[in-house]
């Protein structure tokens, strides 16, 4: 397997994660000589390339498994820091609007619309790290402060 040296991915839990995801995907090592940088390549839609993407557009499949994957990320490192386990639940229409839920037990620890899936993407590796870092954060915190909801047992 291909992988980068330390310097060219930042020492990010989620962005390790993110790379995992994608790992754990490849089944028939399709992707075993690319390296981590080269997989997490296509979350990269800068400014330009985003102009050159449809308004309205449906979001292909590798699209929607991008989207699954960064989400499956947010919720692994979640359970990293918590030793609780996060569940995505994602509901997309076909034409690249949707809800997107992680839950912990009985709490929902992050509640998100989606919109324009077709361009889904962060303008660079830094804002990938941060936004990905924000929403593990926001479980984290979710998490921490209703624990009684998260471990309720009826």
């Amino acid at each position: 397997m291909k992988t980068d040296s330390p310097t060219e991915l930042p020492p990010s839990l989620f962005i390790q994660e993110l790379v995992k995801q994608w790992r754990a995907q490849d089944t028939h090592g399709v992707w075993e000589n690319k390296s981590n940088s080269e997989l997490i390549a296509p979350y990269i839609v800068t400014k330009e390339m985003r102009r050159n993407i449809p308004i309205i557009a449906d979001p292909d499949a590798r699209t929607l498994l991008r989207i699954e994957m960064f989400y499956n990320a947010v919720s692994m490192a979640v359970e990293k820091h918590t030793g609780v386990t996060a569940t995505p639940m994602i509901k997309m229409h076909h034409e690249g609007f949707g809800r997107l839920m992680l839950i912990a037990g009985r709490l929902v620890i992050i509640n998100r619309t989606i919109r324009d899936a077709h361009r889904f993407g962060f303008e660079s590796l830094e804002k990938l790290v941060t936004d990905g870092e924000k929403l593990v954060e926001e479980g984290v915190a979710m998490i921490n402060s209703f624990p009684d909801v998260v471990n309720y047992n009826a």
